[in-house]
């Protein structure tokens, strides 16, 4: 008989105890508009009666077990290091790891980008346990050079996106195309996966009355690389041209958000370039109801995987200013206005051409509409791509 499936997952910042206990009452966490990736795991752990270990990095520790699961929370050490230090802790917290599976005699391990460097795999499989990466972010910046140390990364991990994965679950065409030039193509199976939505948090979502004021909305970690300055920068400009009808709405924490909210004041746009911090998820429904576009301006210098927002804008129907950098643009490339990336005067001029333009603006609007069901697919879930991937290990044992 097959010996029962003992899984441990690790994944970054999402609070997955807030997830497990709502999951157990039939219900979705409230902090997400996207189904959360350990609810998905509980379930596939449940539908196949696995047990499952579920680790996720916090600002705090937190632990708890039933007869099926252990969800444990746990600080990241040595957070802000870089260089040396920063590698030496990668491979620090894949040791841990690895403790942590052997521990719990563990025969499945589902590694997912941001926990430990790739090539820390390889232990896994030397102690007999499976490995799948889920790969959220891509493997090295699309427009810029990749530096020596991620070279050396990257070589080191070849051979275990290349022989020792079991399967592989990747968010993008632009992740899964890395991992095939990366391997030469000579890898296990990759499996494509989008974030799953539920269509009762999208209905009726109406457009705003008028369009005027005309709302641009921001979704995201108010960081330099995601973008935010440029988008002040857009709104300065805007305002020594006479436009005073554009409101630029910014949701989201971050490390730099009190500088921007400095830079907000000393160019006094208060009044039209508004920080809302944290939004809830009911929040963000009321700021997606207001909105008439929304924009993702993610730099060069940050690793995308896909960007929930821009699939929650088409969700909303609400046309998407963005660059290639964001990998969700190639599946929704009608509804998008795509500039070049770190553009900001084509940031400007694409906002303009929605603002000045209705016909254009409805175009983009309209083509929201057909491209909504692959987000609500659930055989597209990475719920339901790691299933396949665990029966068909299960079958081998």
């Amino acid at each position: 008989m097959p010996k029962q499936l003992r899984i441990l997952y690790a994944i970054g910042p999402e609070n997955i105890v807030e997830a497990y206990k709502y999951w157990k009452q039939n219900k979705d966490a409230p902090s997400q508009v996207s189904l959360p990736y350990s609810s998905q795991f509980y379930e596939v752990c449940r539908s196949l009666n696995a047990k499952g270990y579920a680790i996720a990095q916090s600002e705090e520790k937190q632990i708890i077990k039933d007869p099926q699961f252990i969800i444990e929370r746990r600080t990241v050490p040595l957070k802000n290091v870089s260089g040396i230090l920063y590698h030496l802790r990668e491979v620090w917290c894949g040791l841990i790891l690895l403790l942590d599976a052997i521990r719990f005699n563990a025969n499945v391990a589902i590694i997912s980008s941001g926990t430990t460097h790739w090539f820390m795999l390889w232990l896994f499989s030397r102690f007999g346990i499976d490995v799948i990466p889920s790969l959220h972010c891509v493997l090295w910046h699309k427009y810029l050079p990749t530096s020596l140390a991620n070279k050396m990364q990257l070589a080191l991990s070849r051979n275990v996106f290349a022989f020792e994965s079991k399967g592989i679950l990747a968010v993008s065409h632009d992740i899964a195309q890395q991992v095939t030039q990366l391997t030469d193509g000579k890898h296990p199976k990759i499996l494509q996966f989008f974030p799953t939505f539920r269509p009762s948090y999208f209905a009726d979502i109406a457009l705003p009355s008028t369009r005027s004021p005309f709302k641009i909305l921001f979704a995201g970690r108010i960081e330099e690389n995601k973008g935010v300055f440029d988008l002040l920068e857009i709104a300065k400009c805007l305002k020594s041209e006479g436009k005073k009808d554009i409101i630029f709405d910014i949701c989201g924490e971050g490390s730099v958000l009190e500088a921007l909210k400095e830079e907000i004041t000393q160019a006094e746009l208060e009044n039209s370039f508004i920080c809302h911090g944290y939004c809830t998820k009911a929040k963000m429904r009321e700021m997606f109801s207001n909105a008439h576009v929304v924009i993702v301006p993610t730099r060069k210098d940050f690793v995308e995987g896909f960007n929930r927002v821009v699939g929650e804008s088409i969700l909303c129907g609400r046309p998407v200013i963005t660059s290639a950098v964001c990998p969700a643009l190639s599946y929704v490339k009608q509804a998008v206005m795509e500039v070049p990336p770190n553009d900001v005067q084509a940031y400007k001029d694409a906002l303009l051409a929605l603002y000045n333009d209705s016909q254009l603006y409805e175009e983009k609007r309209l083509a929201c509409l057909q491209l909504q069901q692959q987000f609500y697919d659930q055989s597209k879930s990475w719920g339901s791509n790691l299933k396949s991937i665990l029966i068909a290990i299960d079958k081998q044992k």
